[in-house]
């Protein structure tokens, strides 16, 4: 295939729509036929748009793409298909070739085409090309025939667009998707760059945000990213995606992105939780967020002082939200729903002996009555499962009792001045978690059962959890004996969590460190201190072992030498005063080199030195450290000591695939990219006046 030229094409003609809908592009079980005609309805009542069809378990949508489609399948997407424009919802059938295409055969070409020709036949008339969640290394084939990935990528689109005939609506997600994924950064982006240039401008680009999931966007970021794209993105949103994690669910409102991106945006589509039935908010709020106006029209004027955007409150787009939710759960026109008996129309059975129901006599048990499901009920539920960087306000302040309460535990045990205030919140607290208990026993008895099986994980762990918690406070509080389960060394298992992955956690360092509700703060001691030569075995463990860690397909035998290298591995001795190491409670676990005069070094090697950067210093922390501090204060106490030599300048050589270090000297803000002859297509150097 040929390398394709610049991105000159004929735009389509007048402004296009606004792209809001759903994308169903989450690992794990994809959702049922009828479930995505459900949601069609819901789109086109709440005035979404679009639904982009992108399940990672389709096998013929990723893992065999080239495969075509069944009778049997291709009557089901037929339907479907139809069904969307029933409702006026865009259907787009995003299709995932990356995993194994090689990009220069044009029989792959063919075969791309040939399977998206079939579900143009079914009468689809919008598509997308996914190159998201695989790897960059191309085959020896691609590599001559193309000078980069995504070179390879834009040419194949472009190829696909322009045989589908240029379809109103086409969408390109890139492999780097996301801010965090540049390298260095967005504006700076050879991959990017690239794709905004050469790729047709009718075709739309997909976009995260800074991370894969974002907890904010900005209108600063977005504005960045189009320039480099040289169009506005679509957001592919993960804000509410939950298939990372099984033991969580995201039922918080849509918020953190202001109503001010909307004329900066070509769309925005959310990718929310595997389950279907709880993603009810998160399409209903995105709903109402795309609604609002940043021009100046309707306005919220009741604002809390967490809520900044004046056309759209998330506190008052989740109330909506669950009101109307409360009627689905409500509404017994389900599959397996559960009727009252006052209400199901049907007679009940009789039994030989003609008995009478059951009336309780005096002093005998009550017959149970299932209390309905209430509005605060959901606003429970939904404070306890949020977001993902943050829990709700009623969850906040359980949090909080519970830690105040454990802290301030002696005031239970004698009469002092705190005594009164820990028993009223004590209480509070045993009050909060009562009313988890109601609502698990309220949503339990809910009608639609449907609803309820998607969150009967989730309620049933957070219930045993809060559990937990009451009868611990209870017994500081000296009322009854201690909790078997909280007390015991050999509990049931209900009362621990994890599993494997658990244990495995729980002996890693990091294990708390991305808490919301951080009690006690994960912290270790740092010491830095200068290098001697009984170090220098320990720096070339740590040098061996990140090299050994970065090497991926490429061994690093095979790689270009980095003047650095022979720094680490001891072959060169640093400059005086030079020389930092960095230890924790186990032993060394990083270090900082410098040379103040390079250039001897680097003529080894026959590599270039700028004069406006004539010295060198390389880092090395191993994963253990997960805190950047320490490593920022190190690298800041190096660049002192070659400063102090009378330096002008210092550089750092990276390989490209070292992403780590990459991020961390951008992160600095003094390090940028900077032009070194002599240096290799892959390796890439940054530099820092002094």
């Amino acid at each position: 295939m040929s390398k394709p030229g610049s991105a000159k094409g004929q735009p389509h003609t007048g402004k296009k729509r606004f792209i809001s809908g759903v994308v169903e592009g989450f690992y794990g079980r994809p959702w049922t036929m009828g479930q995505r005609t459900e949601l069609f309805k819901r789109e086109q009542k709440w005035g979404l748009n679009t639904y982009l069809y992108a399940p990672k378990d389709d096998y013929k949508h990723r893992m065999y793409w080239r495969d075509l489609y069944s009778a049997e399948e291709a009557e089901q997407l037929i339907a479907l298909i139809s069904a969307a424009k029933q409702h006026d919802v865009e259907f787009i059938y995003a299709i995932s070739p990356g995993l194994d295409i090689t990009f220069s055969n044009p029989k792959e070409v063919a075969a791309l085409q040939r399977k998206l020709d079939q579900v143009r036949q079914f009468g689809c008339r919008s598509f997308s090309l996914l190159f998201d969640d695989i790897e960059t290394e191309m085959c020896p084939a691609d590599k001559q025939a193309f000078s980069s990935f995504a070179h390879a990528q834009v040419a194949i689109t472009n190829a696909v667009y322009q045989h589908l005939g240029d379809p109103e609506t086409f969408l390109f997600c890139p492999t780097d998707y996301c801010a965090a994924f540049c390298t260095p950064n967005v504006s700076q982006s050879a991959y990017l760059h690239t794709v905004g240039e050469k790729l047709l401008p009718g075709i739309d680009i997909l976009w995260t945000g800074p991370k894969v999931v974002s907890h904010k966007i900005s209108v600063e970021s977005i504005e960045e990213v189009s320039s480099v794209l040289r169009r506005a993105p679509v957001i592919w949103d993960n804000i509410h995606a939950n298939d990372y994690d099984p033991q969580r669910l995201f039922l918080g409102p849509f918020k953190d992105r202001p109503t001010e991106l909307i004329p900066k945006l070509g769309g925005v589509l959310t990718n929310p939780n595997c389950e279907f039935y709880p993603n009810f908010v998160a399409i209903h709020t995105l709903a109402t967020w795309c609604k609002a106006t940043a021009d100046g029209g309707q306005r919220d004027v009741e604002m809390s002082d967490e809520e900044q955007d004046p056309c759209y409150s998330p506190k008052k787009a989740l109330t909506l939200a669950l009101t109307d939710w409360l009627q689905e759960f409500l509404n017994t026109d389900q599959p397996g729903a559960r009727l009252k008996k006052e209400s199901s129309g049907e007679e009940p059975m009789q039994t030989d002996g003609g008995e009478t129901p059951h009336v309780p006599g005096p002093g005998e048990n009550p017959l149970y009555t299932a209390e309905p499901l209430t509005l605060d009920d959901l606003k429970l539920l939904s404070d306890l499962f949020y977001l993902p960087y943050e829990y709700g306000p009623t969850a906040r302040t359980m949090l909080q009792e519970l830690d105040w309460l454990r802290k301030h535990s002696w005031a239970a045990a004698a009469e002092t001045d705190k005594t009164a205030e820990w028993c009223s919140r004590a209480q509070q607290f045993d009050g909060m978690c009562e009313a988890v208990v109601q609502m698990f026993n309220r949503l339990s008895n809910a009608p639609n059962r449907c609803i309820l099986y998607d969150l009967y994980n989730y309620i049933c762990d957070i219930k045993s959890g809060v559990g937990l918690a009451r009868a611990y406070v209870k017994t500081l509080g000296g009322q009854g004996r201690p909790s078997a389960q909280l007390m015991n060394t050999d509990p049931e298992p209900w009362g621990f969590r994890g599993g494997l992955s658990g244990e495995f956690q729980r002996m890693l360092p990091c294990h708390g460190n991305r808490d919301l509700f951080r009690e006690p703060p994960m912290s270790a001691v740092y010491c830095i201190r200068p290098y001697c030569p009984e170090d220098k075995t320990e720096v070339q463990r740590i040098f061996r072992e990140m090299q050994s860690a970065g090497e991926g397909k490429v061994p690093s035998t095979m790689q270009p030498p980095l003047i650095c290298d022979g720094l680490s591995a001891g072959e060169i001795s640093p400059s005086p005063q030079c020389a930092l190491v960095l230890e924790d409670e186990i032993g060394v676990c990083g270090y900082a080199l410098a040379l103040t005069d390079a250039k001897p070094a680097a003529d080894k090697i026959q590599r270039a030195v700028s004069k406006d950067f004539p010295s060198l210093v390389t880092m090395q922390v191993l994963p253990r450290v997960t805190d950047p501090s320490p490593a920022k204060r190190m690298i800041g106490r190096l660049l002192s000591n070659v400063r102090s030599s009378g330096s002008r300048g210092v550089f750092c050589e990276l390989r490209q695939s070292n992403r780590r270090m990459i991020d961390f000297y951008t992160k600095l803000g003094s390090f940028v990219p900077i032009q070194m002859a002599g240096l290799p297509q892959d390796i890439l150097a940054m530099g820092t006046s002094l």
